[in-house]
């Protein structure tokens, strides 16, 4: 399995961002593939994780046309920065609280 880590600093978001980042959240999971996504925001700080099972997947992933859109978009008004990382998983560890 394979995680995407995406980290920006904030310039300014605006509508069409929330509404461009839900249309590809389902995109990623219903084209493409994706398992699992979670992303969050504080301050001028975001960060979204999604997970994968091969390097193809998010390959093709880079390349629709929505999400290239939304890549230049990002450069061009949403965020003053960003960092992409495409890690493969080694291993994975869950637990339950004790009450």
């Amino acid at each position: 399995m394979y995680a995407v880590i995406f980290r920006a600093d904030i310039r300014q978001l605006n509508p069409e961002y929330v509404q461009l980042a839900e249309q590809l959240r389902t995109l990623a999971m219903e084209r493409y593939g994706c398992r699992e996504f979670f992303s969050c925001t504080e301050g001028n700080q975001e960060v979204a994780i999604s997970y994968w099972d091969s390097e193809q997947q998010i390959s093709r992933w880079k390349q629709d046309p929505l999400h290239q859109r939304a890549q230049q978009l990002g450069r061009e008004q949403w965020y003053a920065s960003y960092r992409v990382q495409v890690v493969e998983l080694k291993r994975e560890y869950a637990g339950t609280g004790s009450g």
